[in-house]
């Protein structure tokens, strides 16, 4: 995917997350912690509102952040059982990455295997994914690429919107690897005023 819209917010709110569709594959270039926590909080609400499951892979600490969040909504707890499945970023990439690099064979497994359990009862899906930003973290950049392209084939293939998020911190206007994994995304939300080249 070459051709990719900006979505310029300074709050970076403005973007419906109830309205997103099948295929749409977003990134997220966030500010600053609370700004990423709060799309994702909106991200995973507006799936929940829908009748929707909602798979969210991220760190730790931004699970349990979430999950105080959540709390607030009063939600079932069976009905969060069912339909929003939690996975730890780092732990995720243990399961397909070979010598640091994503094996599609085994990523493929990986996704088929969460999907299979989000779409029981005949469920839309949306997903949001961490492990590029922990594998852009440690500098590994041509494995992040990697694991953006496949997400992509995902995004093509299967019936669902995927989120990823990366911090703002970690780029910068003279970084090529910005613009090519821009250029995965059908969608970027950021606040960044030379991402509209």
């Amino acid at each position: 995917m070459t051709n990719f819209a900006v979505e310029k917010s300074a709050d970076e709110k403005e973007f419906s997350w109830r309205t997103i569709s099948s295929h749409e594959h977003i990134v997220h270039i966030y500010e600053d912690e609370e700004s990423l926590l709060d799309v994702l909080e909106q991200f995973i609400v507006g799936g929940l509102s829908k009748g929707e499951s909602v798979v969210v892979v991220a760190t730790a600490e931004h699970l349990a952040e979430m999950n105080e969040r959540l709390n607030a909504y009063n939600v079932d707890a069976a009905h969060l059982r069912r339909h929003y499945i939690c996975l730890e970023a780092e732990e995720a990439l243990s399961r397909f990455l070979i010598d640091g690099f994503p094996d599609a064979r085994l990523f493929n497994e990986f996704v088929d295997g969460i999907l299979d359990k989000a779409e029981q009862g005949g469920r839309r899906v949306r997903v949001f994914g961490e492990m590029v930003a922990v594998l852009w973290k440690a500098g590994n950049s041509r494995a992040t690429i990697k694991l953006e392209q496949l997400w992509n084939n995902f995004c093509h293939t299967g019936a669902f919107p995927l989120l990823c998020a990366y911090p703002k911190g970690g780029f910068n206007s003279r970084s090529a690897s910005i613009k090519e994994i821009c250029a995965a995304h059908s969608k970027v939300i950021s606040s960044l005023d030379w991402l509209a080249y």
